[in-house]
């Protein structure tokens, strides 16, 4: 598993929680909401995965 970042994506998130307002230079407020929506996704697919393959094993 690999922690490099396209650099296209890597400026695409830059732009979506960038703030030039904030000390550290990101809006944690929306940074957190997007990785929380994003876990809310995951989980929804590993139990639509984990419900699939226990009917697999049936």
């Amino acid at each position: 598993m690999s922690n490099e970042v396209p650099e296209k994506a890597y400026k695409e998130i830059e732009r979506i929680i960038g703030s030039d307002q904030s000390v550290v230079g990101i809006d944690a407020k929306k940074t957190h909401i997007i990785i929380i929506h994003m876990l809310q996704q995951l989980d929804s697919r590993l139990d639509a995965i984990e419900k699939r393959l226990k009917q697999l094993e049936k």
